[in-house]
Order: structure tokens, then C-alpha cells, then sequence
């Protein structure tokens, strides 16, 4: 691998993990033209997404702060029998939430892994996950009634917020425009609908960099890969951020369905592409 084969991808990891594009179907299709075996770059693979893991963690840092002094004081009121009072404590809701939404996106993943894993070598298949992720960005920007703040947030509807982002482990479906959808069909607000796409991206992310990483290094990567992959790694997360921020403003703007115009006209290239080099 090459250094500016390690830059490209890091910088489609970085602004695909957070822009609602598919950084799985990207990924699988810059490999796919590099000529580039998957088994020969996973541990590249989940240190592009640990460097993604970073962009979260700047850009919500106070909320992460917030959450993990919540947790402690919740602790403490759970031993003294105060209980949770999730209505008296926002960032305690918040962290319950992200919780619940958790729970499917791993049973799905867990269930399903193998399946999921079996479809990144089919290119076709990618290319119907980018026209799903298209529709889907486009009937959240149409349907999406956001009316909800954290304080009218509910249980079901981080439940169905997390079946959304199980769903995209399918490559080329998008984990923030399925989540974004689930938000906004649900009747959250726009910048709670993101906000909250993107903390339970940690967990997510954190968990399928973890199942992976043993895999990962019992494979191993060729010496002359280090460099690249330290290059990679800082490109995913610095672009990472700028998807973050350019996120933020485009739902804010409601303009998701330019996205969906952009990955329908890239499945439907994809899949003439897979049924050509199939003949």
C-alpha cells in the first residue's frame, strides 16, 4: 500500500464515517479499484475507524465529559436509592438513551455479522445499499417532522434509532444517514437528531474495533504498511471532523437529499461497474 492510497482512504473513511454516504461501501469500492485485498489491510481498516472514533470525541467532548461524571453520579444515587430520575437529569436520559439505541445495533451485528461481512465482496450488492441509503435520506428530509427536544425523547424511538444503525452494517448503507433517518422520522429535532447519530456512533464504532482488532493482528500487516497506516489513521481523523461540522450544517439547512442524489447516481454507477467486470 502506497501513501497516497493510504490518504485516499483515509479521507474517504474520515468524511464517509460521518457524512450520510457509506464509509463501509467507499471503502470496499477504492479497494475493489486499488486492487487491494481486504484480509491484507483489516488492522488498516480498524485504525481508520479508531482515527474516526477521535473525530467524536473532540467534537462532542463536553457531552462525553458531561456523560461519564452522569454515570458516576448515577451510580451513587442507584447505592443511596435515589433511583434514576431521568427527567430530573438530561445527561443521565441522554446516556440511558444511548444505552437503549446500543442494545439492537449489537444484536443485529452479532446475529448477523457473517452475512453482513460475506456481502463486501460483492460490488453489485454495495451498489443497492447506496440507492437504500439515498432513499432513506430522501424520505427523512421529505417525511421528518422535527418537533421533539431530549425532555419528549422516548425509549422507542431510541430503539428504533438503533435498529437504523444495525441495519447499516450491510455495506453501502450509510450508519449516519440510517441513524439521521431513524432521528428524524421520529419526530426528533434536527440538532438532537444529530447529535445524538453521533454519540451512539462511539459505542458502535468502539465495539467493531474491538471484535475486529484480534483478527486483525493475528493477520498481521506487512512492515512497509506503517507508515501509510499512521498517515491513514491522521487523515480519518482530521477529515473526520470536518465531516462533523459540515454535518451539523446540512441538516440544520435541510439539504440531506443533495446526499441522496449524490449516492443514488453512485449506485447505480457501482452497479453497472459490478455487472461489467463480472462478464
Amino acid at each position: 500500500m502506497s501513501y497516497i492510497q493510504a490518504i485516499i482512504l483515509g479521507l474517504l473513511q474520515g468524511l464517509a464515517e460521518f457524512l450520510p454516504i457509506s464509509s463501509s461501501g467507499h471503502l470496499a469500492v477504492a479497494q475493489h479499484f486499488f486492487g487491494v485485498e481486504e484480509s491484507n489491510v483489516l488492522l488498516f481498516t480498524v485504525l481508520l475507524h479508531v482515527g474516526t472514533l477521535i473525530s467524536v470525541f473532540i467534537m462532542y467532548r463536553k457531552d462525553i465529559w458531561e456523560l461519564i461524571k452522569e454515570l458516576i453520579i448515577t451510580i451513587k444515587d442507584l447505592v443511596t436509592g435515589k433511583g434514576l430520575r431521568l427527567e430530573e437529569r438530561p445527561y443521565r436520559k441522554l446516556g440511558v438513551f444511548i444505552i437503549i439505541a446500543t442494545i439492537p445495533t449489537a444484536l443485529i451485528g452479532i446475529l448477523f455479522e457473517d452475512k453482513f461481512e460475506s456481502l463486501y465482496g460483492n460490488i453489485i450488492f454495495i451498489g443497492i445499499g447506496f440507492l437504500i441509503t439515498g432513499t432513506l435520506l430522501y424520505v427523512s428530509e421529505r417525511l421528518g417532522k422535527a418537533r421533539n427536544d431530549l425532555d419528549r425523547m422516548n425509549m422507542r424511538n431510541a430503539v428504533f434509532i438503533g435498529i437504523m444503525q444495525g441495519i447499516a452494517i450491510c455495506p453501502g448503507v450509510s450508519r449516519s444517514g440510517s441513524t439521521m433517518f431513524g432521528g428524524l422520522i421520529t419526530g426528533l429535532k434536527r440538532e438532537l437528531a444529530v447529535r445524538f447519530a453521533f454519540l451512539i456512533s462511539i459505542p458502535s464504532i468502539l465495539g467493531s474495533a474491538v471484535l475486529e482488532l484480534p483478527k486483525a493482528l493475528k493477520q498481521g500487516i506487512e512492515p512497509s504498511f506503517a507508515g501509510p497506516i499512521i498517515v491513514g489513521m491522521v487523515v480519518a481523523a482530521v477529515s473526520g471532523i470536518l465531516a462533523i461540522k459540515l454535518m451539523i450544517k446540512v441538516v440544520t439547512d435541510q439539504k440531506l437529499k443533495y446526499f441522496s442524489y449524490y449516492v443514488w447516481a453512485l449506485g447505480v454507477f457501482v452497479i453497472i461497474w459490478g455487472a461489467v467486470t463480472l462478464r
